[in-house]
């Protein structure tokens, strides 16, 4: 059997466009995503309107400030992970529609209060506060929700890319610099992070390269596309199913790596990496080789995968049952697979 079907035990699309008002996102971008549904098509529509109605993305609304925020005012980035950025980040990934009011307010939340001048995206509104995590995550987001056109998430965007290659930007060593890089946050070039030991982190280049392969193919600067390509030497410059990129605590690979989770924070995993990669164009690199079959060899004989990393307890609303079959993690595999092998 041809393309992605071929590489799945089962069929698991079934399962993730029965209508489900636990979970409304999965059918959605199984329409949208597996199946190919237009964008105009009504039926993806009535899918994107169950996102807004029940599940998880009304109970996270349910908890947000009039003005805009969640828990406090300001770039919010604490409490993990109820604050605004992580809302944010995961509204996106459940499909909430950046239309509405309410969405549209935390965007533009966001955008004012957790974007530095020199910086883009900052945890404390501070050029120290830059960590490419936060700032993949956001602009990711950012995009998804529709705010492409906003002058201030394509500010973040052009310097997520100058961060990553340094151009332009002083060492840490320079503190009189105007940019410069932080010992306390992104410490250099290359996706280098107080955070790692100052150490390149593969998990900040993850979620940069994400960010920045969602910028319109056509409207990507010179800046975005080397960034780009950087980020994607980067990860490819170590297998992704191991996952050995430089780091600065313990002696081997965090074993986050290797867990396949919903939604996303500031971790990634090998799904994320391959997705990632594959949206740089790289799918069909024999470097995926090993870690597409660690991802395929974690599907049941119905074609699903378990949920095996999960923040609930910590989120304003729980996500599924971790150790059970996931659609959410599904769906993420789908994707994947379907971008390398096509339909």
């Amino acid at each position: 059997m041809p393309g992605w079907r071929g590489r799945v035990r089962g069929d698991p699309l079934p399962w993730l466009l029965e209508p489900d008002e636990a979970q409304p996102g999965p059918r959605y971008f199984a329409l949208r995503d597996v199946v190919g549904l237009a964008p105009d098509d009504p039926i993806l529509a009535e899918a994107r309107a169950a996102i807004m109605a029940s599940g998880p993305v009304p109970t996270i609304l349910s908890a947000q400030e009039p003005e805009g925020f969640w828990v406090k005012a300001g770039p919010s980035y604490d409490p993990k992970y109820r604050a605004t950025v992580w809302q944010v980040s995961f509204l996106a990934q459940l499909g909430a529609d950046g239309d509405t009011p309410r969405v549209r307010a935390a965007c533009d939340y966001i955008l004012s209060h957790a974007v530095e001048r020199n910086w883009g995206f900052s945890a404390n509104a501070k050029p120290t506060g830059f960590i490419h995590c936060l700032s993949g995550n956001l602009a990711a987001a950012l995009m998804d929700l529709g705010c492409w056109e906003d002058v201030r998430l394509r500010a973040a965007v052009e310097w997520e890319a100058r961060a990553i290659l340094g151009e332009g930007i002083a060492s840490a060593e320079v503190p009189d610099a105007s940019p410069r890089y932080y010992k306390s946050g992104t410490s250099g070039p290359l996706f280098a992070c107080a955070a790692n030991g100052g150490l390149p982190c593969g998990w900040g280049a993850v979620k940069a390269l994400a960010a920045l392969t969602r910028v319109p193919s056509q409207q990507r600067s010179p800046l975005v596309q080397r960034a780009i390509a950087t980020g994607a030497s980067f990860l490819l410059g170590k297998d992704p199913a191991v996952a050995d990129y430089p780091f600065a605590y313990g002696n081997r690979p965090s074993s986050s790596w290797f867990r396949l989770g919903f939604p996303h924070g500031y971790v990634a995993d090998v799904l994320e990496n391959v997705q990632a990669l594959v949206a740089a164009g790289h799918g069909r690199d024999p470097r995926l080789r090993d870690a597409l079959a660690l991802i395929e060899g974690k599907q049941d004989s119905q074609g699903h995968w378990k949920l095996e990393y999960t923040y609930n307890g910590k989120t304003w609303v729980d996500i599924e049952t971790k150790g059970q079959p996931s659609k959410w993690v599904t769906l993420r595999a789908l994707r994947a697979l379907r971008g390398v092998y096509g339909d």
